[in-house]
């Protein structure tokens, strides 16, 4: 348990380090195209910490992480099916991880502040609803929990 408590902790700073990079971006008020990419590495980053936690979590449960083309979207689906986070949220996540998919399979020169700027906005309070959860398993499930 101790060991999960720490990498959750060193995740938890790391996206919160993360999505202060993209509070300060957005304040910015010229969007050139380096601006768009640090966002768009915020997003990708801040999701692949939800994600990264989720497989932490499912592996101190001793549950077999999803090995398949479509990993990522099984990964949200075995989160809610073990009630790790809510149906809702997980659609909501399902957004990032489809900007996930984009910004690791395409190019940097397609991005457009039109689609990002609703996900950087978002992100904060979606990252707040995604740890609220998370600790509301880990606490409820605590006894549970392997050694």
């Amino acid at each position: 348990m101790d060991d999960l408590v720490r990498e959750i902790a060193a995740e938890r700073e790391r996206v919160e380090a993360t999505l202060s990079a993209l509070e300060k971006t957005l304040r910015r008020k010229r969007r050139t195209f380096v601006e768009l990419a640090a966002i768009a590495t915020c997003l990708h980053n801040s999701y692949s910490g939800m994600e990264n936690l989720l497989k932490r979590v499912l592996k101190s449960f001793q549950i077999p992480l999803p090995d398949s083309s479509t990993s990522h979207k099984d990964l949200l689906g075995l989160a809610v099916e073990h009630k790790i986070m809510s149906q809702e949220l997980s659609d909501a996540l399902d957004e990032y991880r489809a900007f996930r998919h984009f910004f690791v399979h395409g190019y940097g020169i397609a991005l457009q502040e039109a689609p990002l700027k609703p996900l950087a906005q978002n992100l904060p309070e979606l990252w707040q609803r995604f740890i609220a959860e998370l600790e509301d398993f880990l606490v409820t499930r605590r006894d549970q929990m392997p050694s």
